[in-house]
This record gives C-alpha cells, structure tokens and sequence, in this order.
C-alpha cells in the first residue's frame, strides 16, 4: 500500500542522512497517516488520511 494521502495526494520527501563525519546514505521522512471513516458522497469510508488534511477540515468524520 503506498505512502500517501488518499484526498491531497501527499507522499514521502526524500534527503539525505549526514552524519557527523558527513557520511552520506539515503534516507525519507513519511508522512504522518492515520486511517479514517470519513463521509464521502454521503457514505461512510474508509481512508488512509495525512494529519494536515484532518486538521484543516478537508474531510468530514463519520459519526
């Protein structure tokens, strides 16, 4: 399943992990996901959702 946020598309960001004598490997920061019931079309759903899409009210919870 991938990494990334079913309403605003949102996946991992890709760098690079430095250590102190500046040894270089690959690393990700993912983002935080949380599984949801949100209302979509008035049904309920369920939907792998990032915590900025929930704070900001993109979605609307299912009671």
């Amino acid at each position: 399943m991938a990494k990334a946020c079913e309403v605003c598309g949102r996946g991992p960001r890709f760098g690079n992990k430095i250590s102190h004598a500046h040894n270089v490997t690959k690393r990700r920061w993912n983002i935080n996901l949380q599984n949801v019931r949100a209302t979509v079309n008035g049904a309920a759903k369920r939907m792998r959702v990032c915590t900025d899409c929930i704070k900001s009210g993109r979605i609307q919870k299912a009671a």
